[in-house]
């Protein structure tokens, strides 16, 4: 199984959007996907699920969202030259036995230039050092607004096609 995590808690994030294309882009390949926001994380998330205390709800997205997958894509927004702390902390939350040796492909958001870059360099060395295995074709997706239709889909072909290539290359892996 293969988990599309959309990076943010944020609601209606251009993050969201492109995970939801990501998924639907895979569907064309005949790849089965879900997706996960962190906007679906518990409000408590903080107070209640680090350190290995667990809440049911975070519990049952784990069992659901994170356990049974053997891959995972982060659409990962720009956040202050990074990645969001909400995304670290929902690491942090997570035992790395559980998902250490599993397969990962990254794809930087950013209403700028650099398509998140940095965050993805940044997530990278942790996913690393918990044992994940990183697809070297990291697909950074710059000026995401002028990338997107008025209801969330992807109008940019060229997006598309690099988009694509990664979904092939991540099959493959």
């Amino acid at each position: 199984m293969i988990t599309i995590i959309s990076a943010t808690n944020r609601l209606n994030s251009n993050s969201l959007k492109i995970a939801k294309n990501y998924a639907q882009l895979m569907e064309k390949q005949g790849v089965e996907s879900k997706v996960f926001s962190l906007e679906s994380l518990p409000v408590d998330f903080t107070a209640t699920d680090l350190y290995n205390k667990r809440s049911e709800n975070f519990q049952q997205l784990l069992n659901e969202y994170i356990v049974p997958a053997n891959k995972f894509v982060f659409i990962v927004p720009e956040y202050n030259g990074s990645f969001p702390g909400i995304l670290k902390t929902f690491i942090d939350a997570i035992h790395p036995d559980i998902n250490r040796g599993k397969k990962v492909a990254l794809v930087g958001v950013s209403t700028g230039r650099a398509g998140n870059l940095r965050g993805l360099e940044d997530l990278t060395g942790i996913l690393h050092y918990l044992g994940f295995h990183i697809l070297p074709n990291k697909q950074p997706i710059s000026s995401v607004l002028t990338l997107l239709n008025e209801d969330g889909t992807l109008k940019d072909e060229n997006t598309i096609k690099v988009l694509e290539k990664q979904i092939a290359d991540f099959v493959k892996m």
